[in-house]
């Protein structure tokens, strides 16, 4: 299977035909759980600063990284090294390290207790403004592509407005080492993501793969500058796997390429803590029974599946 089986999308289209946009976002995901979303309209010095930012941080030594490792944080905010995070069931830790960003909110706000303030390293001055730019683009812009969503769902527009307003939503700066010639391990194992919908910058290099429903892997290399966008467990088990959140993974490059870091920003956009996450009606046929008779909030979710990967 090539890649032209994962379309990619216009947001071009998306404003001259918005239910056209929808109905191809929507059998993208029913059938790969991934969308490929080009001409998004991020602006692309906003994605190089925050680019730069992560690989100067990154470039930091081992020692000046680990003081922005929180300790019993679940790994949230802050740091997180080399070698911690595993997939689910996995046996073996993946080989990458990240710095996590969560959302500003005020003082006082009814979900700071549920959202731990972010850490930025004194060493690079810049970084906050450069990170956070990012992180409110890319919440915009996922708010939109909800829109989208619903409209395929058969919902309203905004259904998802208020389910994601002050969401728990984490950017992630991602980076793999090089690879050693034998390597214990690969640098992301075959997981699914935990959130609503996963928007992903930086797939261009190879080693992003999804798993179809024929359980082969597919290579997915969206064009320059567009992003990869993916359906999480949340989102799953509201739609009644009506939007199936797919097993991927990161494989290790080729021998000719080991040499090289591969960096990568995903932002995976969360419901509110308090949003109870119950199965949709219209998502349920006689053919389809409910899976998840039983609600459960989006915080409890998050950490039921923190514990799985070994963060919390």
């Amino acid at each position: 299977m090539v890649l032209d089986a994962l379309p990619a999308l216009s947001m071009r289209e998306r404003r001259a035909d918005p239910q056209g946009f929808a109905r191809a976002m929507g059998e993208s995901y029913t059938r790969f759980g991934f969308a490929v979303v080009r001409d998004h309209g991020l602006d692309s010095a906003t994605i190089e600063r925050a680019l730069a930012a992560a690989r100067d941080f990154f470039a930091l030594p081992e020692a000046v990284k680990r003081r922005y490792h929180l300790a019993g944080g679940a790994g949230q905010r802050g740091y997180v090294p080399f070698g911690v995070e595993a997939a689910k069931g996995a046996a073996k830790v993946d080989l990458k390290e990240f710095w996590h960003v969560g959302r500003e909110l005020p003082e006082g706000h009814r979900y700071r207790p549920f959202m731990p303030h972010n850490l930025w390293p004194a060493e690079l001055p810049s970084f906050r403004a450069d990170v956070y730019a990012l992180y409110a683009a890319l919440d915009a812009l996922g708010g939109a592509l909800l829109q989208s969503i619903a409209l395929y769902l058969g919902l309203r527009p905004a259904f998802f407005a208020a389910a994601t307003r002050d969401g728990n939503s984490v950017l992630r700066l991602l980076h793999y080492p090089p690879t050693p010639p034998d390597p214990d391990g690969v640098r992301a194992e075959a997981h699914e993501d935990i959130n609503v919908i996963t928007l992903l910058l930086g797939a261009e290099e190879a080693g992003l793969q999804l798993l179809t429903r024929e359980d082969r892997w597919l290579d997915v290399n969206p064009p320059d500058g567009a992003l990869v966008v993916n359906v999480g467990d949340m989102l799953q088990r509201l739609t009644n796997h009506v939007l199936p959140s797919t097993t991927h993974r990161v494989v290790n490059p080729a021998p000719e390429r080991a040499h090289l870091p591969r960096y990568s920003i995903p932002f995976f956009l969360h419901f509110a803590p308090d949003y109870l996450i119950e199965t949709l009606p219209g998502c349920v046929t006689p053919d389809t029974p409910n899976r998840y008779p039983e609600p459960i909030t989006a915080q409890d979710f998050l950490f039921e599946r923190l514990r799985e990967i070994r963060l919390a």
